[in-house]
């Protein structure tokens, strides 16, 4: 299986607080990779480091073979990469259809003289727009809301728009921040069956959660940061009887409660 993500030795430092200490991990291409940890891990730097809204302060990014170094999150995007905040950003006063078209119209080609003209280039391709946007919303159970205003979903619907909105990218590599935040059980159970039919339409999925049971659920593969370096790597079982998880989440090896219970609790 081919790598779709390279880590090599990745830091990062704020002045004298090490986030991230040489971090080497590789996400092979397709399916759904989870990486896990507690509170204060370095999950979130993870992201931001490799979607360019931070630099790195040592080691290298690639991404299907090429460095990430130097680009802007835009030219990360545009190469493939999309992703959603553990913090929901949407256009609250526009419809769902608009917010999942704001993420399309970096693939569209009428260009700015054909804006003006509303030529029929532009006309044909917004309405392509529009088709991809509705059939994106159907993907997460949207598309008989698409004319609703954003501000209008439950937060569990809002979670699922931006998911739609990042899909509009038309990524190669999906990064999902706390998917689940927020989500009462059954909206969980609905996201968890979405994200796999996603990721069987091929798409490759690197996800952070602190859902124990959503991630096992999910992820056949897992890694765990703690200190800003990775402890562990596996499947569900190993990753579930490491005896360097278990003490990372409950800070000793022999606490009685369910390692499940704990890293839920922490979301």
């Amino acid at each position: 299986m081919s790598t779709t993500l390279k880590l090599t030795s990745l830091s990062r430092h704020f002045g004298g607080l090490k986030v991230l200490q040489d971090v080497n991990l590789e996400i092979p291409q397709g399916g759904i990779f989870g990486l896990i940890g507690p509170n204060g891990a370095g999950k979130t730097t993870v992201f931001n480091l490799i979607t360019g809204l931070l630099p790195p302060t040592g080691g290298q990014i690639e991404f299907n073979g090429q460095n990430l170094a130097g680009l802007q999150p835009h030219e990360i995007t545009r190469l493939g990469i999309g992703r959603t905040f553990q913090n929901i950003r949407i256009f609250k006063d526009m419809s769902l259809l608009e917010n999942v078209m704001v993420g399309l119209h970096g693939q569209l080609r009428y260009g700015a003289l054909g804006l003006l003209a509303s030529s029929g280039l532009f006309r044909s391709e917004e309405r392509r727009a529009r088709e991809r946007a509705h059939e994106l919303l159907s993907w997460v159970k949207l598309d008989h809301k698409a004319s609703d205003k954003a501000d209008n979903l439950s937060y569990g619907e809002q979670r699922k728009l931006e998911l739609a909105r990042a899909l509009a990218t038309n990524p190669k590599l999906l990064l999902l921040d706390e998917p689940v935040a927020g989500m009462n059980s059954t909206e969980k159970v609905e996201l968890m069956a979405e994200i796999r039919n996603i990721s069987e339409r091929g798409y490759t999925i690197f996800m952070i959660e602190h859902d124990m049971r959503f991630v096992m659920g999910l992820c056949a593969d897992i890694a765990v940061l703690n200190f800003g370096r990775i402890i562990a790597r596996g499947s569900p079982d190993a990753i579930r009887n490491d005896p360097q998880v278990i003490e990372a989440y409950l800070g000793r090896e022999d606490d009685e409660a369910s390692l499940d219970d704990t890293a839920a609790g922490a979301a």
